[in-house]
């Protein structure tokens, strides 16, 4: 067997990591984590129900189901309790999805790095299909027909099409009425939708409205969420999918449950009656969320700035806490003067050179020649907690001290590579 290579998020967190260990100067925008505290009413529901270890049923226990079925229903999605599976994180759930579909898959291009791995790991094969111009996460519809019947041309079949609602790594969405044609073109070729909605509660204030494939086909389209983004609860690894109702989403639930049972039996049983109440919203947790989502949107509009500013293409971020920019423009400078021809040496040029941690756009499933680069902006919040409590409590956080410092390391390192 090849070996598989660690995940390029984790592997660029952990050389910066090291880089800081080793006393360098590190600005850390290759991983994905929020970068907040645990809200103080999550760490007591946790305390309270740590004493508590029994397995629980694989799908998870039934108040943590009831709460997931509320916070769709309160979203316009109607959900029964028994329609959803609980999981170490959003991350096995998508694993046991794609495993239990057994088909090639269709992904964006770009999408998250995990898509096209997990396809591989189960023996599938990742078919790419380009979004388009200025939307993030959801295939364009035309090229999703012409991957589907070019794969039956060569003999495989494409069984499902994963959607990101919105988008990691350009911190976009899909237009509503691209994502209707999306859903319309899976039901002509009976494909299941997988829809990651790990940011949905991230979407900007100031965006346009978003849409779901679960507005268009709710028949075939599993949502799955989690709380490591919307409440920064990514060490706790928790993570929800609902399945459709119907003779599908049956038939899925129960192969879900059966790879569950033998993967990871259940999610921790303290976490799950956290979650339960992270779910049921709370207005104390309410309100944390939309500060956060405030915070993302000021901090990522001030980093997207600061690459326009220099003279990088870079569309405006609607959710979370992604750029995507594009040194297109800058092709011939950089290949001439620092010997930068590719994405990858792009994205080594500025870890090596300046201590700058972003992911090339290979890594989301691009052209190695592709000059855009993921840009996370959610560890520039503060080192230490109190520092992140101010920043979410600032009226304007991008003036807090330690945020401006990054952002004038940015305008640095962006004046020295520019031409």
């Amino acid at each position: 067997m090849s070996a598989i290579p660690l995940s390029a998020t984790l592997a660029a967190n952990e050389i910066l990591i090291r880089k800081r260990q080793a006393g360098e100067p590190v600005l850390p925008l290759s991983f994905g984590e929020a970068g907040l505290p645990v809200h103080p009413v999550l760490k007591a529901a946790l305390g309270a129900a740590a004493g508590r270890n029994a397995y629980g049923p694989v799908a998870g226990q039934p108040a943590l189901r009831e709460a997931a079925a509320g916070y769709w229903a309160r979203r316009g999605l109607p959900t029964i309790p028994d329609t959803v599976i609980s999981g170490p994180g959003t991350k096995p759930l998508l694993f046991g999805l794609l495993l239990a579909i057994g088909a090639d898959v269709a992904v964006p291009q770009p999408s998250w790095v995990s898509y096209a791995a997990q396809a591989g790991l189960i023996g599938a094969r990742p078919h790419f299909v380009p979004t388009r111009a200025g939307e993030g996460g959801i295939c364009d519809p035309a090229s999703l027909v012409r991957a589907i019947e070019g794969a039956r041309a060569a003999g495989r079949r494409i069984g499902a099409v994963l959607a990101t609602v919105p988008d990691n790594p350009t911190g976009r969405f899909g237009d509503p009425a691209t994502v209707e044609n999306l859903a319309d073109v899976a039901t002509r070729y009976d494909l299941i939708v997988i829809s990651d909605e790990i940011y949905r509660d991230l979407v900007y204030d100031s965006a346009p409205a978003v849409a779901s494939p679960v507005d268009f086909a709710p028949e075939r389209t599993v949502v799955t969420t989690g709380l490591s983004k919307n409440l920064a609860l990514g060490g706790w690894r928790i993570g929800v999918a609902r399945l459709p109702d119907g003779p599908l989403g049956a038939a899925l639930h129960g192969r879900l449950l059966g790879i569950g049972s033998e993967i990871w039996s259940a999610a921790a049983g303290p976490v799950q009656e956290a979650a339960a109440l992270a779910f049921a919203e709370p207005p104390e947790v309410t309100e944390r969320i939309a500060r956060s989502r405030s915070l993302h949107e000021t901090v990522c509009r001030a980093v997207a700035d600061r690459f326009a500013a220099a003279g990088v293409i870079v569309p405006e971020p609607q959710a979370a806490f992604y750029l995507y920019p594009d040194f297109a423009p800058w092709r011939e400078h950089l290949a001439e003067r620092h010997g930068v021809n590719t994405g990858a040496g792009l994205a080594g040029y500025l870890l090596d050179r300046y201590g700058v941690g972003v992911l090339p756009a290979s890594a989301f499933g691009e052209e190695e020649s592709v000059l855009r680069v993921r840009v996370a902006t959610g560890l520039l919040y503060g080192d230490t907690t109190e520092q992140r409590e101010e920043a979410l409590a600032a009226a304007d956080p991008a003036g807090l001290p330690w945020i401006a410092a990054s952002l004038r390391r940015l305008e640095d390192v962006l004046a020295g590579l520019a031409p």
